[in-house]
């Protein structure tokens, strides 16, 4: 089992309620559609996006001239720090998932923030440091999991962070959610690191283990607690993969 993940806290929920106010003084504000391309990969604006509401997601050029999906962005989140930190161009396309708002912020007025309210600079360090270490557990999953768990893992994260809770269902109760970003099953292979086939078939087990629905515009999970124990999130989930695999 794998106790090491923590849930998504957004760089803005980490703000205290003043720092919230004084964060969204600056900058302008943006709307946004659902397929706008927020920042695109080269660009060298050193601007940085608070998403206030909606979700995005990130990708970027491979070699083939493809886009890969690396990661996804919910309300709360900053989109293009890092290329504003370093002033070098942006590293990855952001195209917004649903329809938002959004703060644009020059970075010499976020640097002036974060030197006002130091709080908000270890916010957005605890972020990265986040960030990262997810990006390093990913990887370690790619060579360690096979396809079904990395694939429940994806799910649970997406659920989590940019899903809806909706009302339980059947006896005893099961936890069900929506995952409210419309995502390809190629952006899936993306996330997890293989082959859009062998997601294709990871799908169809979950739904054989009536887990997922995917016959609507948003897939939903439909037992979150054996989704978790698919993905190895809990206790017991050892016996429950060896239980479902069989």
């Amino acid at each position: 089992m794998d106790d090491s993940r923590t849930p998504r806290t957004p760089f803005f929920h980490a703000l205290s309620a003043e720092a919230r106010r004084a964060l969204e003084r600056i900058g302008r504000t943006r709307r946004f559609a659902s397929g706008q391309v927020l920042i695109e990969e080269g660009d060298d604006r050193q601007e940085v996006w608070l998403l206030l509401r909606g979700s995005a997601k990130v990708t970027r050029l491979i070699s083939d001239g493809k886009a890969s999906l690396v990661d996804f962005k919910v309300s709360g989140e900053l989109l293009g720090e890092i290329a504003a930190m370093d002033c070098g161009p942006r590293t990855a396309t952001v195209t917004a998932c649903r329809d938002g708002l959004a703060r644009v912020i020059a970075w010499p007025d976020l640097l002036s923030f974060l030197r006002e309210h130091p709080e908000a600079m270890i916010a957005l360090h605890r972020v990265l440091g986040a960030r990262l270490r997810s990006s390093d557990r990913r990887r370690l999953e790619f060579g360690a999991y096979p396809v079904l768990i990395r694939l429940a893992r994806v799910l649970v994260d997406l659920a989590e962070s940019c899903g809806t809770r909706l009302p339980d269902r059947g006896t005893p109760p099961r936890k069900v959610y929506r995952i409210d970003v419309a995502l390809t099953q190629l952006e899936y292979a993306s996330l997890t690191g293989v082959k859009e086939r062998a997601v294709h078939q990871a799908f169809a087990e979950l739904r054989r283990l009536e887990l997922v629905t995917t016959n609507e515009r948003l897939p939903h999970v439909s037992d979150m607690d054996r989704l978790r124990a698919i993905a190895l999130l809990d206790e017991g989930a050892e016996r429950s993969l060896v239980k479902y695999s069989a």
